[in-house]
């Protein structure tokens, strides 16, 4: 389980490290009118790591910052000898403050042990219990046999230019909010029962109800190999879906979770790496926040994980 899946966060949390972010700039960005740039609206929350230096000891802390809004999500077990030179340097907090910012070494500590690691073990929620999520209400599978007419999606991994996109959308009447958004692709989705997974019938796919922590793409896929290794739900043939698979999953109207997504799916997945790559660069993505598909480097943080069999 990834750090972002343990912790108790708010949904409006930008499930992401803010790098730059220091103690010093929070206030600028979150308590004053300056500096608000990073900001897009008053209910937005970004992560970062800082020192604590008020108690005895140094600690490094996730903080969650938003508008008005501060709250330590984790300590993080950190060498206490790397923690203790960055406060013997001071990091580039104020003189009158004992919050200080992470420097170079402990970043990278952080990126190597806890961002792409496989584990948690150095992470100590300080919030941990989340109230359950509202997963709604399907037809259990092999109550009423499927009836409509099936559609066979391409499973295999593709290289997908810009000028391909819209194409491939409009082929499958899949909903985007931009190239697309009178589009809708009608899933017939049933329970499996096992509360972990659904599966719809119309595309023959099994997917999970919710997925993967954030991670780069070869961290992810690190992580889907020991989730076969493991047998989630009983199988072992886990992968990330294609472009045509994961966008078959946009609804054209959001749900109560914010998502255009049905919600018997998890929040916590609101944009999900797929199997394609970009030409000249880049990994193609999908964001059920925002109803669309986009593409980026993949590098850190990355992005989500829904898997598919």
């Amino acid at each position: 389980m990834g750090m972002f899946q343990r912790l108790s966060m708010s949904d409006s949390t930008i499930k992401t490290i803010d790098w730059g972010m220091t103690p010093d700039l929070s206030f600028g960005t979150f308590e004053s009118w300056g500096g608000r740039e990073r900001v897009r609206n008053n209910s937005e929350r970004i992560c970062y790591f800082f020192i604590d230096n008020w108690g005895a000891e140094p600690k490094l802390c996730l903080m969650e910052r938003g508008v008005k809004h501060a709250r330590i999500l984790a300590e993080i077990g950190a060498p206490v000898k790397m923690v203790k030179e960055c406060v013997r340097q001071q990091g580039s907090s104020s003189r009158f403050e004992k919050s200080y910012a992470i420097n170079s070494a402990i970043k990278a500590w952080l990126i190597d042990h806890v961002v792409e690691a496989l584990g948690d073990e150095y992470v100590r929620p300080v919030y941990v219990v989340k109230e359950a999520e509202e997963m709604g209400a399907l037809p259990l599978k092999d109550v009423q046999p499927f009836t409509g007419r099936t559609s066979v999606l391409p499973s295999g991994p593709a290289v997908i230019n810009d000028d391909q996109i819209e194409p491939l959308i409009k082929k499958w009447n899949f909903f985007d909010s931009v190239l697309n958004p009178d589009g809708r692709f009608d899933n017939a989705l049933v329970d499996t029962g096992d509360g972990l997974t659904v599966t719809d019938e119309r595309t023959g796919l099994m997917w999970q109800r919710a997925g993967l922590d954030i991670a780069s793409n070869r961290t992810l896929q690190r992580n889907i190999e020991k989730l076969n290794s493991e047998k989630f739900a009983g199988f072992h043939d886990w992968r990330r879906p294609t472009m045509e698979e994961g966008l078959s999953l946009m609804e054209p109207e959001m749900n109560s979770k914010g998502l255009y997504l049905n919600p018997c799916f998890s929040r916590e997945q609101p944009f999900i790496f797929v199997a394609a790559q970009r030409k000249p660069g880049g990994y193609w993505f999908i964001d059920y926040k925002q109803g669309r598909a986009f593409w980026s480097s993949g590098s850190i943080p990355g992005g989500f994980g829904r898997l598919c069999r």
